[in-house]
């Protein structure tokens, strides 16, 4: 049995483990989960950047991966506690993101400001007991290569967007956008698709 094994299967050991390396109540990783551990178990490609002023919530039993010559800006939230992190290739991550894992996010992307990417949702089946007590549940987000995300939209747990979309500024990413796509709205809708064989954007 490996030593996450024996870590996972033994609930007084977990929450020890744990406990060094978040403190109670956070979900900030303790100073030496960052300055030494985390460099042992993520990535980070050739060129790729990470301004000084971003919260980089990292923790090393799940997986963050920054391609090469991508950047994440200023004031970002970037957390890994709950799912891995990917992001690709040539990708900019904008002013005042928050990525909360289970997320994939390709290459030559560009994310504007503001946005919300979460894999994370809180369940509240007992209107009884406080939210933070009950179960969270995740389900992975996944982004194709060169798309743009403008500023201000929300990005929902579950939603798969295809490549080459375009998603409007504002716009509340509840189900599926398919790939070459234009979509907009609250919830978001697709209204323009390209046409590979008119060779322009069609409405939909």
């Amino acid at each position: 049995m490996s030593i996450a094994q024996k870590i996972k299967s033994n609930p007084q050991l977990k929450k020890f483990v744990h406990r060094m390396l978040i403190p109670k109540g956070e979900a900030r990783p303790r100073l030496w989960v960052k300055l030494f551990l985390n460099r042992f178990f993520h990535f980070k490609g050739k060129g790729a950047k990470v301004c000084r002023r971003t919260r980089m919530d990292l923790l090393p039993f799940n997986n963050f991966h920054l391609g090469n010559y991508s950047k994440i800006e200023d004031f970002c939230t970037v957390n890994n506690g709950v799912g891995d992190v990917f992001i690709g290739d040539y990708t900019l991550i904008g002013i005042g993101n928050v990525i909360i894992g289970p997320a994939h996010i390709g290459n030559n992307v560009i994310l504007a400001q503001n946005i919300v990417i979460s894999g994370l949702n809180h369940e509240y089946k007992d209107p009884e007991v406080p939210i933070h007590l009950q179960p969270i549940n995740t389900a992975p987000i996944s982004i194709g290569d060169d798309c743009w995300i403008a500023a201000n939209a929300v990005i929902t747990a579950g939603v798969s967007i295809g490549k080459h979309c375009v998603i409007a500024a504002g716009a509340v990413v509840t189900k599926n956008i398919p790939d070459y796509c234009v979509a907009v709205g609250n919830p978001a809708k697709a209204i323009k698709q390209y046409d590979s064989t008119k060779k322009e954007w069609v409405r939909l």
